[in-house]
């Protein structure tokens, strides 16, 4: 049998409030089943709630989640999906390479700049000092 969770279950379970949950609802990322008032979530719909906050903690837009989900339907073999995947994570990748190297940059900029301030805050005081 199917299990079934509430709003509360998932929000709990995954530390996310309703309001995100209405949300991945609102832009179809979620369809739970709806008892008068009542959302209830089956087991795929958590499965979906995973791979959009994987996809987010990972980078990708709430755009970029539903279209690599959205091939799953198409393929049922997984075989587009996990080439689709493979693609958006090698393109992320690359994308975090170069910020990397931004980082880095600005971090040995930083450093030289406090080494130079270093320097001229050392002659100052010795200067300071002889007077």
């Amino acid at each position: 049998m199917d299990p079934i969770y509430t709003i509360s279950d998932l929000t709990n379970r995954f530390d996310i409030t309703a309001r995100t949950l209405r949300y991945y609802e609102e832009i179809g990322l979620i369809a739970p089943e709806r008892r008068g008032g009542q959302r209830l979530y089956h087991d795929s719909d958590r499965v979906r709630i995973q791979l959009i906050l994987r996809g987010r903690r990972l980078g990708f837009s709430l755009q970029e989640i539903a279209e690599m989900i959205d091939l799953y339907n198409t393929d049922p073999t997984e075989v587009t999906q996990l080439e689709e995947v493979i693609e958006r994570g090698d393109v992320k990748i690359s994308e975090i390479n170069r910020q990397i190297q931004d980082l880095t940059a600005v971090r040995d900029e930083l450093l030289e700049l406090r080494q130079r301030m270093q320097q001229t805050l050392e002659e100052k005081r010795r200067t300071r000092g002889d007077e």
